[in-house]
């Protein structure tokens, strides 16, 4: 039986003392039966001190740097994160890493290009001519000065952007020669795009340095498990052999869990068809069916709760889940399980 534990919700202080809790916390989490312990984006945010994580500026940056307006980043310092990784590992507890891929912000300088403004409610569609706009792509990290890595990000490792600089405009910019990665949910035509800039995972020398960054990532924090950001949003065919890389630096297949939001199991189905099943995907349709069962005053009938669902669908590539961070109250995806049935929900899972 595996149990994983989310150490994190969106509403920390910005005290950077959250690896100093798990490294205290970490044997007791043991004691109560925690297999996994999954933490929070642990690079530098473009927001810095008081970025959850999911801003990404510079995954090279694990607290190490004074960009940003700060070295440690919302959760703590490289070495604390270290030390708190090396806790839960020595507790015999698997670390599941927080990776965000697929946008980038906060970059250090802009650039004058060629786009097209696109319809943001269905994202193939052109609004108007290619015409020339000023927008924030250009990542050199000054304060990193090549450690790690001298690779910088430019326009052509995006697909595009939601800011003009030069007019203050916010509409959703193609570049010039792009096009959406094809393999991602088809909510709104195509939803590639989510927020700041679009990583594009057709360029050879991107998904190169994303593996590279994960093999360095894998040696440097010795995590050995991911959870997937927004994989709806993300080229399926690009984690298969991002996870092999990773499974050949790990020395055995490492446990990776995707974040694909929606109600419909069918999406989550043909995802995992798409991406060669090489991960489990969080069973939200599930959620969805346990945050009704709460709410229905005693009129749920729960022997349909497990229908139509990944766990029932594909039961060895489904993580069930009650709540997380998005679906807390006050967040976009809002779809909190009420108190009083939390535990009723959790027996079931």
């Amino acid at each position: 039986m595996e149990t994983m534990l989310q150490f994190f919700e969106w509403n920390l202080p910005d005290d950077s003392q959250l690896w100093n809790q798990v490294k205290e916390a970490a044997q007791g989490l043991r004691e109560a039966g925690f297999t996994k312990v999954w933490l929070p984006p642990a690079y530098k945010g473009q927001a810095g001190r008081t970025d959850t994580g999911y801003g990404v500026y510079d995954m090279y940056d694990l607290g190490e740097f004074n960009a940003k307006g700060t070295v440690k980043t919302k959760y703590g310092a490289r070495q604390e994160y270290l030390d708190a990784v090396n806790a839960l590992r020595n507790a015999k507890i698997d670390v599941v890493a927080d990776i965000v891929f697929n946008h980038r912000m906060g970059s250090d300088a802009t650039e004058t290009i060629q786009a097209t403004n696109m319809n943001w409610q269905n994202r193939n569609e052109p609004t108007g001519q290619q015409h020339q706009v000023e927008v924030w792509t250009k990542y050199t990290f000054p304060e990193r000065n090549n450690k790690y890595s001298s690779f910088t990000w430019d326009w052509n490792d995006f697909t595009g952007t939601d800011y003009d600089q030069s007019t203050g405009d916010k509409n959703l910019l193609q570049f010039e020669g792009k096009s959406w990665n094809e393999n991602v949910s088809r909510e709104q035509g195509n939803f590639d795009f989510i927020m700041g800039d679009d990583v594009d995972f057709n360029e050879k020398e991107v998904v190169e340095e994303l593996c590279n960054w994960g093999r360095w990532y894998v040696q440097t924090a010795r995590i050995n498990a991911f959870r997937l950001d927004a994989v709806k949003s993300i080229d399926s065919t690009f984690f298969p052999g991002w996870l092999k890389a990773m499974e050949k630096e790990l020395g055995k297949p490492a446990y990776a869990v995707g974040e694909f939001w929606t109600q419909y199991v069918q999406e989550l189905d043909q995802y995992l068809e798409d991406c060669g099943h090489s991960m489990a995907l969080f069973d939200v349709p599930l959620h969805y069916h346990l945050m009704q069962a709460g709410q229905s005053n005693g009129g749920y009938d729960l022997r349909t709760i497990w229908r139509d669902t990944l766990t029932d669908h594909q039961p060895g590539y489904a993580c069930a889940f009650v709540d997380n961070h998005d679906t807390q109250p006050g967040q976009s995806l809002e779809s909190w399980v009420p108190n009083w049935f939390k535990p009723q929900a959790y027996a079931m899972i």
